[in-house]
């Protein structure tokens, strides 16, 4: 019995106790369920009061704009330069990869599109694994957690951190779709190599956009946003493959690719670009325009705003400028280092041997400039600001200021035909002696120490006549002279003395190309453009330009001066540029400087004016007799024959207010039969002659017109080279030799 009983009594303490074990469970169930569905909404709650203060507000979250590449385009479409503090290209989800997505969403967040900014089970698998492994293996971190640590806050390792991090991925979430979320985590992260974003990253290793890529190229990236300083290929190529080859294994787990890809895959090495594409394009033009946009909106628009710039300049007509000038420039270099010792202090400098310390003497680096637009709206399309811009990125095209020599005689025949003086009329080219205010005496003489006396402002133009165009100054003023400069485009100093004439001045190339633009353009000057518009990251249009134009000649006198500026390169100191080859309608005037220190020439035709000089910075005398037709012309007509291969053959527009009649040279009149010596003459309507000649000539003769261009007289200022030039030369020979 009392076994049996003990039997029954054990039998019900059993049954006691899993009664209460059920009841006890359902009890903890029930509980921890209420627990599971209020408290951590509380604790969330709370958390988010304590940490609201230290987390980006609505308005950081809405208007944070990533730094992005400001880029400058050419007027043909080339890429000339990228301005960033961040190597970053925006580009939409829908235009990148699907290969990156899936190759991202395996590694990284496989429950997506699934969580609500922090993954829990994430977090769970990921505690357990560490756990297991006895080492942090791996991460819970979602990608919109990483977003928020990457835009605001810091990479510190902490728990606050790690509590900030989610409440603010929670926000992001609430803030923006998935799509808008996984957009801007792959165009934000940094990829290494210098690259921000993913299609920056494209392009620096694979040298291809972001919707090229192949699976295991898009492998290699999403794994490279892990950690991009440890597992860049180009940093650590075997970390690198590994971390791929460990991307596409979890591809393939998830269904993206097969075994047998994924296989195959892991056996291909990664192959990267050596080589990147070029830019750093017309490296003194780029420049100019960083230092416009700095100016205008500042650094911090240049580098992070990622705007498009889009400039005047023609890449096809930079290049061959580049080309023409650097080997002229270079034979010119080899020229005055074979004609002058190594020791020569004029010609040499003492500079320090980087790699030795030491102090070496080296030949001085001759310099020069050019530059190109178009008249008609003053685009620019050339500039070259010097022979390298590494060695020296001072712009000589429009930051230096040097005297023209006489490249500025057309300013004073300007404003004397202006006011009634006509091409045929003359001046005495005799010697001439000016007291000067400070009591000094100046004795101005020609290029070659000769005189012609009377002479016409045309052969005086022509050949560059010195005492011709300080007499003609003094008659029309030199602050009259000015004036017509400044309206003209010059707008450096200029003091009103009658070594003007000759151009005592400084002025910049870039004026000196304005200036001169208005002849072609019948009278109208058009103000320098290089930038035609500025387009912001969303495509709106935040800078346009037009031409700028004011008539400050008329249209007679801008054509009257056209007209005498051909015949400089018909027949004057310009005439080896018809030598050359050049046939089309074109004028221009050489320069050049006291003791040959700088050599100009500005010429035009109606599709481009273009200047070249030449000389060295610390105005070194490039040479004896090294005029500007000697340096600076034969790269221009290089230039000018090589640009208008693409140009249709255009003559100057002739005004109907300007009229030609057939003139006695000697007399200025209207030619007779007894007339040995006629010229079809131009004037501006009014200023023509009325009366026929009434001198006795010697002897009567047939009157003659002036059709072919005269023959050049060598006394000229700018004296040819007769080891390039050759009058009875075949025409096939007659080209400048570079």
């Amino acid at each position: 019995m009392d076994s049996n009983y003990k039997k029954d009594r054990k039998k019900v303490k059993v049954s006691v106790y899993h009664y209460f074990n059920w009841k006890i469970a359902i009890t903890i169930f029930l509980v921890l369920f209420i627990a599971g569905a209020l408290v951590p909404p509380f604790i969330i709650w709370n958390v988010f009061l304590i940490f609201k203060g230290d987390l980006p507000s609505p308005e950081e979250l809405e208007n944070y704009t990533p730094p992005l590449i400001t880029t400058i385009y050419s007027d043909d479409g080339e890429v000339l330069e990228k301005f960033a503090g961040q190597q970053r290209i925006w580009v939409p989800l829908e235009k990148m990869s699907p290969y990156l997505i899936d190759a991202l969403l395996a590694s990284e967040d496989q429950n997506y599109y699934r969580h609500w900014g922090v993954d829990i089970w994430g977090i769970t698998r990921a505690m357990m694994e560490n756990i297991r492994a006895r080492t942090i293996v791996q991460g819970g971190s979602t990608i919109t957690q990483q977003l928020a640590r990457t835009l605001f806050l810091s990479r510190k390792q902490t728990y606050m951190r790690k509590v900030k991090e989610a409440l603010t991925a929670i926000k992001l979430e609430r803030k923006y779709s998935k799509q808008e979320i996984l957009e801007l985590y792959l165009n934000q992260n940094y990829m290494g190599k210098g690259a921000h974003g993913v299609q920056a990253a494209a392009l620096s290793y694979f040298g291809k956009d972001i919707d090229s890529l192949n699976i295991e190229e898009a492998a290699l990236l999403a794994g490279v946003l892990k950690a991009p300083y440890r597992y860049s290929p180009a940093n650590n190529p075997e970390l690198g493959l590994k971390r791929r080859n460990i991307v596409i294994e979890s591809m393939r787990r998830e269904g993206k690719i097969s075994r047998e890809v994924a296989d195959s895959i892991k056996q291909i090495p990664i192959k990267m670009v050596t080589s990147q594409t070029v830019v750093g394009k017309a490296p003194y033009f780029t420049e100019f325009i960083r230092q416009y946009l700095a100016n205008k909106y500042g650094d911090q628009f240049v580098y992070q705003s990622g705007v498009s710039v889009y400039t005047t300049l023609d890449w096809s007509l930079q290049e061959k400028a580049d080309s023409i000038f650097s080997q002229r420039i270079a034979i010119l270099q080899r020229w005055i280092e074979k004609i002058h010792h190594d020791d020569d202090p004029d010609f040499t400098e003492m500079i320090l041997d980087t790699v030795t310390g030491e102090s070496i003497r080296v030949y001085k680096k001759l310099q020069g400039a050019m530059l190109a637009t178009e008249p008609g709206t003053g685009y620019i399309k050339v500039m070259i600001g010097g022979r390298d811009f590494q060695e020296s990125e001072f712009n000589r095209a429009v930051q230096a200021i040097r005297q023209p020599g006489s490249a500025f005689k057309p300013f004073v025949y300007t404003a004397a035909i202006d006011n009634g003086y006509r091409p045929i009329d003359k001046i005495d080219d005799t010697p001439l002696v000016l007291e000067m205010e400070d009591g000094k005496v100046w004795r101005p003489h020609n290029y070659d120490n000769t005189y012609k006396g009377p002479t016409t402002l045309r052969d005086a133009l022509k050949q560059s006549r010195n005492l011709v165009a300080i007499k003609l100054i003094q008659k029309v003023t030199p602050k009259q002279v000015i004036y017509y400069a400044r309206r003209m485009g010059i707008r450096t100093q200029m003091s009103p003395y009658p070594s003007l004439a000759i151009g005592s001045c400084g002025v910049t190339m870039l004026d000196l190309v304005t200036a001169y633009s208005v002849f072609p353009n019948g009278g109208v000057r058009v103000d320098p453009v290089w930038i035609t518009r500025i387009v912001d990251r969303h495509g709106k249009v935040i800078e346009e330009n037009k031409p700028n134009r004011s008539e400050v000649l008329s249209a007679a006198t801008a054509y009257v001066m056209t007209d005498m500026l051909q015949s400089v390169i018909d027949a004057g100191t310009g005439v080896s540029a018809r030598y050359a080859g050049f046939d089309r309608p074109c004028g221009g005037k050489t320069g050049t400087t006291n003791d040959y220190t700088d050599a100009w020439f500005i010429g035009f035709t109606k599709q481009l004016c273009c200047a070249v000089r030449v000389g060295f910075d610390d105005m070194t005398s490039i040479g004896q007799d090294q005029t500007g037709a000697k340096t600076a012309l034969p790269i221009w007509v290089g230039f000018m024959l090589e640009a208008h291969k693409d140009y249709v053959y255009r003559e100057f527009d002739i005004p109907p207010n300007v009229v030609y009649a057939t003139v006695c040279k000697e007399s200025g009149l209207l030619s007779t039969t007894r007339c040995p010596d006629t010229i079809k003459e131009i004037f501006v309507k009014g200023t023509e002659p009325t009366s026929y000649c009434n001198l006795s000539h010697r002897r009567e003769t047939t009157p003659t017109r002036r059709i072919e261009p005269e023959k050049p007289q060598k006394t000229a200022e700018d004296d040819q080279d007769p080891s390039i030039f050759k009058e009875k030369k075949k025409e096939s020979e007659r080209k400048i030799r570079f």
